[in-house]
């Protein structure tokens, strides 16, 4: 039991599962882990111990009692904190919901439940999940385990920080522009966006509708898909489901594992040729293409002329978005209120609320998203940038038509120090550069470890059709399964104690 926190989901489900272990001794470990690293990585908002250890022990009453438990029965998962869990604070890393509890579950949070898996607490993140370094949290950053004083990716980074430190096995993310990818990738750890619309985004606090996507994160391919298979699935409360089985994602990352991609078209995008990218990144990324070449698959590569404006179109499509979203908090309904005196108007109370409230990233999209939609800029702006996203879109089935999944680095550099970006929002927002056609086009996409730059983790993204969920998979762990895992130093925790 000493070690079962860094054993991999499925093989704690099978501990428990078997009566090896009981899932209250799985709960305390990851607990007590968290007591141990958590000041210093500060993943978590919230820790609910009294509702993960009464989960724990109800899955072992079941089991107990020779009920059928699912695949991840007593299996701890953190969970993003822009996701509503009844009961348990829920903030969106906003001081605007700053002790806000939900009174319901989100639909993915329901089965999390159903699946008997046991919720540890909420992650930190960027407020509202807009940035791509954790560092906009109006609860301060989140740490890197691979080096405390770097950035652990954003806007999930708390999430996949989690399961770097050995505190969580599994978490849940989402991702707008690459909010689960990218701090997987940098953390060295799995990030999958599904389909848009295989996961629901029912009880999702919404930055951009059109683009946000819940999704698993892991430390391994397997896991990832397992938290998949959970989680994914129609939902009538949600209007963007998908009325359609989920794919066999599961089968899909078992196969891959079997190191065998013989016929798998792999296709490079020419415009992503090393664009921006650090050298180590590069270099990682050609190793591991040999890698998957080696294992049978072979390469095309492919044009995707569009892509390279998929950055200034989602930086007008998502704070559009963000600007009608968050219109909602206005300090009179719910969340922060200031300047109620009795004396002074609406206005002053909604202006005063969301000063306070709001951080600056918040403010600066909402802004943004503002003016694009305001009068005589919407056509200009707002409508050219759909037209782009359709533009992209075309891109992708195209390049579609001729392989089956599409790779790429996940980002274009390694974790950076703290404070190096954000003076310049232009240099924080490439970050998300090899993300973003993805969620514009609303296939699905995942970022697996592949190497090793500078001694930190860089990420290897395989992109594919919409509801082949299942493709991204087998190639994810067939790369897995050639190049192994990694794990941060545990001095980088450890000698800070």
């Amino acid at each position: 039991m000493s070690d079962v926190t860094r054993m991999t989901a499925a093989q704690i489900a099978g501990l428990i599962s078997s009566g090896e272990a009981s899932a209250v001794e799985v709960a305390t470990a990851h607990l007590a882990r968290i007591d141990a690293v958590d000041e210093r990585v500060h993943a978590f908002l919230h820790v609910d111990r009294e509702g993960a250890l009464e989960a724990a022990r109800k899955v072992d009453e079941q089991r107990s009692k020779g009920e059928a438990l699912g695949p991840l029965a007593g299996v701890p998962v953190a969970v993003k904190d822009v996701i509503a869990t009844k009961g348990v604070p829920t903030t969106a890393a906003s001081k605007i919901l700053e002790g806000w509890k939900p009174p319901y579950d989100a639909t993915i949070v329901e089965r999390l439940r159903g699946a008997g898996t046991v919720m540890l607490g909420k992650t930190n993140m960027d407020e509202f999940a807009m940035g791509s370094s954790t560092e906009y949290s109006a609860y301060g950053a989140t740490n890197n385990p691979w080096d405390l004083g770097r950035i652990p990716g954003g806007s999930g980074g708390g999430s996949a920080a989690s399961l770097a430190a050995y505190e969580a096995p599994l978490a849940i993310g989402t991702d707008t522009g690459g909010s689960i990818r990218q701090p997987g990738a940098v953390t060295g750890t799995v990030g999958a966006k599904p389909t848009y619309g295989g996961t629901s985004r029912y009880g999702l606090i919404a930055f951009s509708s059109s683009l946000d996507t819940p999704g698993p994160c892991a430390r391994t391919v397997e896991d990832a898909a397992l938290l998949h298979s959970v989680i994914a699935g129609h939902d009538v409360r949600d209007s963007t489901s998908i009325p359609q089985a989920v794919p066999d994602v599961v089968a899909a990352a078992r196969l891959g594992a079997t190191g065998d991609l013989t016929g798998v078209k792999l296709g490079i995008v020419k415009e992503f040729a090393g664009e921006g990218a650090e050298p180590g990144v590069m270099a990682a990324f050609r190793e591991s293409v040999e890698a998957l070449v080696k294992l049978g698959a072979e390469v095309v590569e492919v044009s995707c002329p569009h892509f390279e404006f998929a950055l200034p179109a989602y930086y007008l499509i998502a704070p559009s978005e963000a600007s009608s979203n968050l219109a909602r908090f206005d300090g009179v309904r719910y969340g922060l209120r200031v300047g109620d005196d009795g004396n002074r108007s609406l206005e002053e109370v909604m202006s005063l609320t969301r000063e306070a409230g709001f951080g600056p990233e918040v403010k600066r999209r909402i802004i943004l998203g503002t003016y694009a939609l305001s009068s005589g800029y919407y056509d200009a702006y707002y409508g050219q940038a759909q037209k782009v996203r359709t533009l992209i879109t075309r891109d992708f089935t195209t390049a579609f038509e001729q392989v089956d999944v599409l790779i790429s680095p996940t980002t274009p550099f390694v974790a950076f120090p703290f404070g190096s970006r954000t003076s310049d929002p232009y240099q924080m927002y490439l970050a998300d550069l090899y993300t973003i056609p993805t969620n514009l086009y609303g296939g699905p996409a995942i970022s697996v470890p592949c190497g090793l730059s500078e001694g930190l983790p860089v990420g290897f993204q395989v992109m594919a059709p919409t509801m082949a969920d299942d493709r991204m998979y087998r190639v994810a762990a067939a790369l897995e399964s050639a190049v192994g895992t990694f794990t941060p130093p545990e001095l980088s925790l450890e000698s800070a104690a």
